[in-house]
C-alpha cells in the first residue's frame, strides 16, 4: 500500500477549507449571568423555554433521581454552555448526541454539545443524574429541607442547583412540567395544576404543570404525608393547600391562616389586577425552618410562622409575590424592593381593609419608632447588597417608600400604576429604574428625587423631606400609636430569614 504524503502546509490549508467560516465565531457561554450581587447565579449563552423534570425520590434514603429535559435557545454562537446544578451526573445529551460534560466547583455543570450551536438554534438538553440533596452544602448550606417523612426544596435566592440542572437566575423564566414518583402513601408537591396521577409496582406518580414562565428558584418539590384540601375560585381556578400529618400544635393556626387564601387573592386582584398564574394554594411542610417563600402558585410557609396563633399577613404577603416577584421579577437581586417593598405594602393595606391601621398610621409608626441613629436608615432598600438583601429595612423602609409615593400622586394614579405596572411587565422582569419610569409617565410628576430619599439616601429622612412626603408630618415628638396590625405584621418579620449568608 502506497501512502500519499501531505506537506503541513497543504494538511493546514484543508483544515481550515473543512472549518466553516463561521466556526470561528463560536464561544463558551458566560458562567454566570452578570448578576451584581451573585456573579455565579445563571448562564450566558442560551436561553430556557422549558424545563421537563422526571423524578423518583425515595424518603427514607433521601436519594433523588432525575432525567430533566431542558428546551433552550442559543442566544450565540455557542461552543459549549454552563448549567448550575450539584447533584452527581451520569449523562448528558444535546440534540440526541452525547455531549461531554465536566463538574467545576459546588454547582457549574459545564457541557460541551458534540456540535456547536449556531445563534438562534434550538436545543433540547436531557440530563441524567442522582444523589442526596442533603448532602450538598454550597456555601456552608443546603436549600434542601430534610423532614420525618420526605424532603422540601425551597430556598431564595436559589434552590434548583439541589434538585434540577437550570440556568438559576430569574432573568431566565420557562415554563415547567414535573413528574415524581415517590412511594405509595407518600405525596409529592409542586406548582402549578396536578395533571395526572397513577400508582404502579408499590410507587405513586405526580405530574404537575406550571404553564406560565417561572424562575429557577421558584419551582418547588414536598415530598412527604399531607392532608389536602381543594377547591376552586369563582374564576374556576383550582386551589391546592397541603399541611403535613405531624405539624403538631401549629396544625390548627396554619389551617386558619392558609385556608383563607382564595379570599386573599381576591382582595388582590382588586389591587393588582387579574391573578397570574393557573392555580392557588400553599403547603406547610414539617420543616425547622421560620421563613415562608412565594413559590410560583403554591407558597412555602413554615410551621413556626404560626406558632403564635393563626396569621393571614403573611399569606398576603406570598401572595402578593405572585405579582410583585413572580409575574413580574427582578433583573438582577439589587433590585429586591421590587418583590419585598411592595409584598409589605400589601400586608399594610391588608392591615387597612381590615381596620387595624391604615397604610399611613403604618408609615408613621415605622418612621417614628426608628431613632435616626438606627441601622435601618443605613440599609439602602433600592440597592441593599447582598448581606442586606433581607433586611427587615428593605422590607419596612421599602414600604415607606410606597406610601411616600401615594401620598405623592395620589390615589387614583397610585392605583393606577399598580395595576398597570403588574399589567405592562407581566411575566417579565424589571429593575427599580423602570418601576420609577413608568410611575412617572403615569402620574406625570418628576419622582426620582422622592425615590431616591426614600431608597437610596444611606441615612433617615429628615423632617423636611418626612413632611414633604406627608409621613409623621403631623406629630413628630409624640409617642407614635401603635396600630392594632402591627404585631401581626411584626410576627413576619423572619418571613425571609433563611439562616445563612449566601
Amino acid at each position: 500500500m502506497h501512502r500519499r504524503l501531505i506537506a503541513p502546509s497543504v494538511l493546514t490549508a484543508s483544515l481550515v477549507l473543512a472549518i466553516p467560516a463561521s466556526a470561528a465565531t463560536f464561544s463558551p457561554g458566560a458562567p454566570g449571568i452578570g448578576d451584581a450581587y451573585y456573579p455565579a447565579s445563571g448562564n450566558g449563552g442560551y436561553d430556557v423555554s422549558h424545563y421537563d423534570l422526571r423524578l423518583k425520590y425515595q424518603p427514607k434514603t433521601d436519594l433523588l433521581e432525575g432525567t430533566a429535559t431542558i428546551l433552550a435557545t442559543a442566544t450565540q454562537d455557542l461552543s459549549r454552555f454552563n448549567l448550575d446544578f450539584g447533584l452527581g451526573v451520569s449523562e448528558v445529551r444535546v440534540n440526541g448526541a452525547r455531549a461531554k460534560f465536566v463538574k467545576e466547583g459546588h454547582q457549574e455543570l459545564v457541557v460541551t454539545p458534540a456540535s456547536p450551536l449556531a445563534k438562534g438554534k434550538a436545543a433540547s438538553v436531557v440530563v441524567r443524574y442522582a444523589g442526596k440533596p442533603s448532602e450538598l452544602s454550597i456555601g456552608g448550606y443546603t436549600a434542601w429541607h430534610r423532614t420525618p417523612d420526605g424532603g422540601v426544596a425551597a430556598q431564595e435566592p436559589d434552590s434548583a442547583v439541589w434538585w434540577f440542572p437550570s440556568n438559576d437566575h430569574p432573568l431566565d423564566k420557562a415554563t415547567y412540567d414535573v413528574s415524581v414518583s415517590v412511594p405509595d402513601g407518600t405525596q409529592a408537591i409542586s406548582n402549578g395544576v396536578l395533571q395526572s396521577q397513577s400508582s404502579r409496582l408499590g410507587w405513586t406518580r405526580y405530574n404537575w404543570r406550571s404553564n406560565k414562565p417561572q424562575a429557577s428558584y421558584l419551582a418547588t418539590l414536598a415530598v412527604g404525608k399531607f392532608d389536602i384540601t381543594t377547591d376552586k375560585t369563582a374564576d374556576g381556578l383550582p386551589v391546592l393547600n397541603a399541611y403535613s400529618q405531624d405539624l403538631g400544635d401549629q396544625a390548627g393556626a396554619a389551617r386558619a391562616s392558609i385556608e383563607r387564601t382564595t379570599e386573599v387573592a381576591e382582595y388582590l386582584t382588586e389591587i393588582f389586577g387579574p391573578y397570574p398564574f393557573n392555580a392557588l394554594g400553599g403547603y406547610v411542610p414539617n420543616v425547622k425552618s421560620g421563613y415562608a417563600l412565594e413559590t410560583q402558585t403554591r407558597p412555602f410557609y413554615s410551621p413556626r410562622q404560626f406558632a403564635h396563633g393563626s396569621n393571614v399577613s403573611v399569606v398576603v404577603h406570598e401572595l402578593a409575590h405572585q405579582w410583585y416577584g413572580d409575574s413580574v421579577s427582578v433583573k438582577g437581586w439589587k433590585d429586591i424592593w421590587i418583590n419585598e417593598g411592595f409584598a409589605r405594602y400589601s400586608q399594610w393595606l391588608w392591615s387597612e381593609k381590615e381596620g387595624e391601621g391604615t397604610t399611613q398610621e403604618l408609615a408613621d409608626y415605622v418612621y417614628q419608632t426608628r431613632a435616626a441613629d438606627d441601622a435601618f436608615w443605613t440599609v439602602k432598600p433600592g440597592d441593599p447588597g447582598p448581606d442586606k438583601q433581607f433586611d427587615i429595612a428593605v422590607y419596612d423602609r421599602g414600604a415607606l417608600a410606597v406610601q411616600a409615593l401615594r401620598n405623592e400622586v395620589g390615589d387614583e394614579d397610585f392605583f393606577k400604576i399598580l395595576k398597570g405596572w403588574t399589567a405592562k411587565f407581566a411575566y417579565g422582569n424589571a429593575d427599580v429604574g423602570d418601576f420609577v419610569q413608568y410611575a412617572e409617565s403615569v402620574s406625570g410628576k418628576p419622582l426620582a428625587g422622592l425615590f431616591d430619599t426614600w431608597l437610596y439616601e444611606p441615612s433617615k429622612p429628615g423632617a423636611p423631606a418626612a413632611a414633604e412626603s406627608r409621613i409623621a408630618r403631623s406629630d413628630a415628638g409624640a409617642e407614635p400609636a401603635q396600630p392594632k396590625s402591627w404585631k401581626k405584621i411584626a410576627a413576619t418579620n423572619t418571613i425571609h430569614k433563611h439562616g445563612h449568608d449566601h
